[in-house]
């Protein structure tokens, strides 16, 4: 491939970030020119196109336009993530809110857990929360377990599909799960079938609200830091969805960093040891 230095105007610059923001509510604010423009380099070139405003110009107008929006997805997201990210989280909704479910059905009858995990990248969280599952005998004690997992990035979602993990990874593993739930093969880490078949992955745009409906009725949402990506009139719709999308009396999980403060009074803070969670009333 032809190597050529492309730079970026400062009006294509704001036609492709307004463009992205209207596809997908993630925001880049001017200073981030630099990033877009780094980020978006190799598709114009792939593309055998000449410059970023031409990249533009067929995002906009062109017929095959959609057929390129996940690859420009691909190119503005960062898919950082492990298993076990964030212990503190993942203890409560082992002690606090799995036990709370499980009280809460008791009573004769099919038993069913829906969770859902979005944005899921590369699959780490979903197969975090089967494996957790599995550990408390969900599956063992009749209930059905189903985790619905989605990402704006068919690439990575490819590659949840898949299964297969370098050492990055897999760091923050406890020995045990590595042990039991991992085929090691070289240096690669391939998850075991009995986590995958609780797992479904999908392609999901967190702004499609008609989508995040169809999905609905979940018992726990997880949505980690994604809502630093977006203003303030996107994280509002966001959060409103998903709380349409939680039966009542669900639990939603967002990043330790962020917060609904001005953002939603419809969900009740409960604090569980040092992780925030918030469930619908």
């Amino acid at each position: 491939m032809e190597e050529r230095n492309l730079e970026m105007s400062l009006e294509t610059f704001k036609n492709l970030r307004d463009l992205i923001y209207e596809k997908s509510g993630i925001y880049f604010v001017e200073n981030k020119k630099y990033f877009l423009e780094n980020r978006l380099s190799k598709r114009v070139l792939e593309r055998n196109l000449k410059s970023f405003e031409e990249y533009y110009f067929f995002l906009k107008y062109d017929p095959r336009k959609t057929q390129e929006y996940p690859f420009l997805y691909d190119s503005v997201t960062t898919n950082e993530t492990s298993f076990f990210r964030n212990p503190p989280q993942l203890e409560a909704f082992e002690n606090f809110v799995l036990k709370e479910v499980m009280d809460k059905a008791r009573n004769p009858g099919p038993k069913k857990l829906r969770i859902l995990s979005l944005p899921c990248s590369t699959g780490e969280e979903p197969y975090t929360l089967s494996m957790i599952c599995l550990e408390k005998k969900l599956p063992a004690q009749g209930w059905a377990l189903e985790i619905q997992a989605g990402d704006i990035s068919p690439g990575t979602l490819d590659s949840a599909r898949k299964g297969i993990y370098g050492k990055n990874s897999v760091r923050n593993t406890p020995p045990y799960y590595l042990n039991k739930y991992f085929t090691l093969s070289g240096e690669n880490y391939i998850i075991k079938d009995e986590v995958k078949r609780f797992v479904q992955f999908d392609c999901v745009n967190l702004v499609d609200s008609r989508k995040i409906k169809i999905f609905g009725n979940f018992d726990v949402i997880f949505c980690r830091n994604v809502l630093i990506y977006f203003d303030e009139k996107i994280k509002r719709k966001v959060v409103s969805d998903l709380y349409d999308a939680l039966k009542p009396n669900g639990f939603l999980f967002i990043g330790h960093s962020e917060s609904l403060h001005n953002i939603s009074r419809a969900f009740k803070l409960v604090n569980f040891s040092r992780s925030p969670i918030y469930k619908k009333e």
